[in-house]
């Protein structure tokens, strides 16, 4: 009877190392069981047998033209591949020259060189940069495109056609330049002038009360004035208070008759002038902006903005690149001036000065008489 009692407590005793012992063998039959390979694609092996799949990296870039056989229409589309999923933004800038920036967020360039040379029809050259751990594509573009000319978007990994992650940038050509040809001197040429809003549209208003439609025009007819006595023939889209379409026309309606009535006239370029507004009364200044259809139409808003800074000696808010309707939908080489802010009270009495209207107007008449100096360089015999 003892025996039995003391086997029992020594078997109870084992009990936990018997237990202990189970999973240790589980193990080390479970690692007996060859792992399970990754895929990894013709344009990944260099890459994965140094540093694996871990690291997500740009490894290739490549476009191709398509040319649409019904429409004619031609697309740049360029493939980014990558060691893993990758997503992008992109951006439209127009400075220096056109660009579309692609930032590709958390991959890295890796053994990639630093720039690539493109097609040259649509895009002459893709520049790689690092910043911050992710990648940046710089696309230089022969010419300046909309928001609905370009589209990306990501591809996930094919294993079954060899192909790696990829993200793809599609970029339609645009209409050609129009090719302008200029002489020099104001004497002859057609500006068409847009005093900006007008009739039902007052635009901005001041604290004071001052209506933009006003003032826009108050300066346009100064500068209609200076203009036509350098020889210059000039278009104004609106004479009066009024509608340039009519009654009951739509904000582009509006838009449009203005660019026609430049078009109909055979315009040499348009200027439309206005007068800015913001929240904070204190913000004020001069800016000019533009759109580039052509070589000619950057160069307008510098000379314009250069000599009316000259002129009215307020803050310069400096050139900038803008979708504006009236400077990208003119066929001619147009820019809008915002010559103050109607909106800061100490530029709102200037607006309605007529020293500072006069001001205004002779410093765009002189940016143009530059504008065609130097546009003269570029072509000549119009």
């Amino acid at each position: 009877m003892y025996r039995m009692i003391l086997s029992l407590l020594l078997a109870l005793l084992l009990l936990p190392q018997l237990v202990l012992a189970a999973p240790a063998n589980s193990n080390k039959a479970l690692s007996s069981t060859p792992a399970v390979q990754i895929p990894v694609f013709k344009s990944e092996r260099a890459l994965a047998k140094v540093q694996g799949l871990s690291k997500l990296e740009i490894t290739n870039v490549r476009y191709a033209l398509h040319k649409d056989a019904v429409t004619g229409e031609v697309t740049l589309r360029m493939v980014i591949d990558a060691t893993g999923p990758i997503k992008g933004t992109a951006v439209l800038n127009d400075l220096p020259v056109p660009r579309l920036e692609v930032a590709v967020g958390g991959a890295s360039l890796g053994k990639l060189g630093s720039q690539q040379k493109l097609d040259g029809k649509i895009a002459s050259q893709v520049k790689l940069m690092q910043v911050n751990g992710s990648s940046k594509l710089v696309i230089d573009l022969e010419n300046m495109i909309d928001e609905t000319d370009y589209r990306i978007f990501a591809l996930p990994r094919d294993i079954k056609a060899d192909k790696p992650y990829r993200l793809v940038v599609d970029i339609k050509q645009p209409a050609p330049p129009i090719v302008y040809n200029f002489t020099a001197g104001l004497k002859g040429k057609v500006i068409a002038l847009d005093p900006g809003h007008g009739g039902s549209d007052p635009g901005a208003i001041g604290p004071g009360g001052s209506q933009e439609k006003t003032v826009t025009l108050a300066v346009a007819k100064r500068l209609q004035t200076l203009l036509e006595k350098a020889g210059a023939k000039v278009v104004m889209t609106r004479q009066g208070d009024r509608d340039v379409y009519g009654a009951s026309a739509t904000a582009v309606d509006e838009l449009k008759a203005r660019t026609t009535v430049a078009a109909k006239n055979k315009a040499d370029v348009f200027i439309s002038l206005h007068a800015d507004a913001f929240t904070k009364p204190e913000v004020g200044g001069t800016s000019t902006f533009y759109y580039r259809k052509s070589m000619y139409d950057g160069l307008l808003a510098k000379n314009i903005q250069t000599n009316i800074i000259e002129a009215g000696k307020l803050s310069d808010r400096r050139v900038n690149s803008a979708n504006f309707y009236v400077v990208k939908r003119s066929v001619m080489p147009a820019a809008l001036v915002e010559m103050a802010f109607i909106t800061n009270p100490d530029e709102e009495k200037l607006l309605n000065s007529p020293q500072f209207q006069q001001k205004m107007a002779q410093g765009i008449y002189q940016g143009l008489d530059n504008f065609f100096v130097e546009a003269s360089r570029n072509g000549g015999g119009r």
